[in-house]
């Protein structure tokens, strides 16, 4: 069961509903931001949507009968909007102890940030995230929405629910997951926290070796206007891409060399030029070169690896629409997208009218 909102949380319930839950959405009949059409939202897709305002007293019960039969409840409001409204922890678990109440916020439940707005943005600068993120000297780089919403928050929020169900399986007592897309986004740079621990990350951005610093794990101008990402880490692999490009017999600086790297992106740059990305895309196809041509979301869809696994596919009665098939799959039970009419159909499961009531 689904609180609406904005962010993460919806793309959370969107993943369960990929993977067989018979979720329902709760809308309010006060929509805060939206991202354009509601109907061509993909994160809605999957289940559907009532319309409760959740400050009527009658619409409350209501939310609350459907509780007693609900698993999990999915909320991604402030901390303490729900207790407000008299439909927190303890008014819920009052109906159904078993009830896995996954909270999604940016800060936590608790905290002197608890209450305080923010984004994805915010939440990677106060977790030590986006001063890592982007070139030397330049500007640290937003790096879309995907890793505090998305990673740090929507995808501990799932795990952490996951788990949270499989234990009140076994106990027959719920619990609240407080999924914080702070923590979450601290937790995602442990691999760099253990560098830094060690002497082997800098702290300054565009240096090292993951963050654009090295010549191969950066991005290059191909000749008509294009971008080639090279990530040759393992000498092997390097080794390849220097066969490919031309540059074996180069007698370059070793690959580790720092002092040689300026010279190592020098000559890449050079002979990437040289070539358009059509051209790279056709040299690099089924290589171990670690190499690849930069694609936009439309022309990512025919990506030969992209195309052979249906990763992204059409929209049910949308021509023209796109969206992501689920992931990951299973060799059993694989998840899928529930057409409209089986979307209504949960409806009844939910002992609910085609209306809703």
């Amino acid at each position: 069961m689904e609180i609406a909102g904005i962010g993460p949380a919806p793309l959370v319930c969107m993943v369960l509903a990929d993977l067989g839950a018979t979720g329902i959405r709760i809308d309010s009949p006060r929509p805060g931001l939206t991202m354009g059409d509601p109907a061509r939202d993909i994160t809605r897709r999957g289940r559907p949507s009532i319309t409760l305002d959740l400050r009527s007293d009658d619409d409350r019960e209501q939310v609350l009968r459907l509780i007693r039969s609900a698993h999990v409840l999915v909320e991604g409001m402030r901390p303490g909007a729900m207790e407000r409204l008299r439909l927190g922890p303890l008014e819920c678990h009052d109906v159904n102890p078993a009830l896995v109440y996954a909270r999604m916020t940016g800060w936590g439940q608790e905290g002197p940030y608890a209450r305080v707005a923010g984004h994805d943005l915010t939440y990677l600068a106060a977790a030590g995230v986006l001063a890592h993120i982007g070139r030397r000297e330049a500007a640290p780089t937003p790096p879309l929405n995907l890793i505090a919403d998305y990673g740090g928050g929507a995808m501990f929020c799932l795990v952490g629910l996951l788990a949270a169900l499989w234990e009140s399986q076994r106990s027959g007592s719920g619990q609240v997951v407080d999924a914080a897309m702070i923590d979450g986004a601290a937790l995602l740079m442990s691999l760099f926290h253990s560098m830094r621990n060690q002497g082997m990350w800098s702290a300054e951005r565009g240096v090292n070796i993951l963050d654009s610093g090295a010549p191969f794990y950066d991005v290059y101008r191909t000749g008509d206007g294009g971008w080639l990402a090279l990530a040759c880490l393992e000498p092997q692999f390097y080794t390849e891409w220097l066969a490919i490009s031309g540059l074996a017999d180069a007698e370059l600086p070793e690959q580790y060399d720092i002092a040689g790297w300026p010279r190592i992106r020098e000559e890449f740059a050079r002979v990437i030029a040289e070539r358009t990305a059509d051209e790279w895309a056709g040299l690099v196809h089924g290589t171990d070169a670690c190499a690849e041509v930069v694609l936009t979301m439309d022309q990512a869809v025919d990506h030969p690896q992209l195309a052979s696994r249906s990763t992204i596919i059409g929209v049910e009665g949308r021509d023209g629409d796109v969206q992501a098939a689920p992931a990951p799959r299973f060799s059993r039970t694989p998840g899928r997208i529930r057409s409209e009419a089986e979307v209504t159909e949960v409806l009844a499961e939910w002992g609910l009218a085609p209306d809703g009531r």
